[in-house]
């Protein structure tokens, strides 16, 4: 008996440590993406607020489906929408749209534009429909090249 027990709890403790280091590399990434998101200079605002923006300056949205504890996502804010040159490039035609994985909005952004995964960069009219998806890359000047 005893033996069981030392197996049972063998398991226990073996699945315990693994969903610490689960929720603490969760806790750090979210924290990292954080403060690459307070460091972004460019103007975030929800898929309403976009819509409504980008039909009173006749422009388009750029909608960014991304999770704050998401790498690839972290990548694509440092490298991509921290840049100066594509800043410029998404004010002078675009309306920035943020869009957190893990909301509502989220929720109902990958329902009705049928995403499901992150991070996932669409072109939009003020209406809501869908021009294109853009694909992921870390390279300013390839990025400015699909806007």
């Amino acid at each position: 008996m005893p033996e069981k027990k030392t197996s049972w709890l063998k398991y226990a403790i073996f699945a315990a440590v693994i969903a610490a280091a689960y929720f603490i590399n969760v806790e750090v990434q979210t924290r990292l993406g954080q403060n690459v998101l307070e460091e972004m200079q460019l103007q975030r605002h929800s898929l309403p607020e976009a819509f409504a923006k980008a039909s009173a300056e006749n422009k388009l949205v750029l909608a960014d489906m991304s999770a704050i504890w998401c790498p690839t996502c972290r990548s694509l804010d440092k490298n991509i929408f921290s840049n100066p040159a594509v800043q410029a490039k998404i004010n002078e035609k675009y309306v920035f749209a943020r869009i957190e994985y893990e909301s509502e909005e989220g929720e109902r952004f990958m329902e009705t534009y049928n995403t499901r995964s992150f991070p996932t960069l669409l072109v939009l009219d003020p209406e809501g429909n869908k021009l294109k998806e853009l694909p992921i890359t870390t390279y300013p000047e390839e990025f400015i090249q699909f806007l």
